[in-house]
């Protein structure tokens, strides 16, 4: 194998491996949950979204050379669409006044051990801001939005255009997401396509991403609507 074939292979694992693995934590955590026993058989994202931020972020700086991490550009640019996305996430429960989503992961059960709480809040918070949009972004806009255009992505600009990828990208982050998050996740992966072709910054869009996911963050605990994690 030459070189160019090694940087090639890499490369690849860089940007497959911590979404993957993300994906399987969360199968695992489907696959043990049930009704009946402890807190942690009945809500295992109690210790799978823990092991995730841990796993995933550990992966993410063993890759980090693998990464393009250009400059922020279009900062103001990038705020707008990531409030715009958040206010998009929540106007079902905020705006239009459907059910509210209660059921999901709660820390207040966790109300009695001080420090476990707060060491599940912190960690939850850190999966929802870093782990999570450098996770999909490294997979979605870096990865997939490139590879669609050409197998030797690597070589494709970041930010560059074709239809197909764009509209693959868009519907399968939308289809990631839980079903009540579909319409919102659809247009929301189109707009952070869109950060992507107008920046041509990967910081760009982990920004973006990481924004929106802070103002959910801090909506979901200020409202209790926990379904939204």
């Amino acid at each position: 194998m030459n070189h160019s074939d090694a940087s090639g292979k890499n490369q690849l694992l860089a940007h497959i491996l911590p979404m993957l693995t993300f994906v399987l934590l969360l199968g695992l955590g489907d696959l043990v949950k049930t009704s009946d026993g402890s807190l942690w058989r009945a809500a295992p994202e109690f210790w799978v979204y823990p092991l995730q931020t841990l796993v995933c972020g550990t992966m993410l700086i063993f890759f980090w050379r693998d990464y393009n991490f250009q400059v922020l550009r279009r900062p103001f640019f990038v705020t707008a669409i990531a409030l715009g996305v958040f206010v998009l996430w929540i106007t079902p429960q905020q705006f239009l006044h459907f059910n509210a989503r209660l059921v999901g992961f709660n820390p207040n059960a966790l109300t009695a051990q001080p420090a476990l709480y707060w060491l599940t809040l912190v960690l939850r918070f850190l999966r929802l801001v870093i782990v999570v949009p450098l996770v999909e972004e490294i997979f979605w806009r870096s990865f997939l939005l490139r590879y669609l255009i050409s197998e030797k992505f690597d070589a494709v600009p970041f930010g560059a255009f074709s239809w197909l990828s764009f509209t693959v990208v868009a519907f399968a982050f939308a289809f990631s997401h839980s079903t009540a998050d579909w319409p919102a996740a659809l247009i929301g992966g189109a707009l952070y396509n869109l950060v992507a072709y107008r920046t041509r910054s990967f910081v760009s869009c982990v920004a973006a991403h990481s924004l929106t996911n802070l103002a959910l963050g801090l909506w979901i605990t200020a409202t209790g609507q926990w379904g939204f994690w």
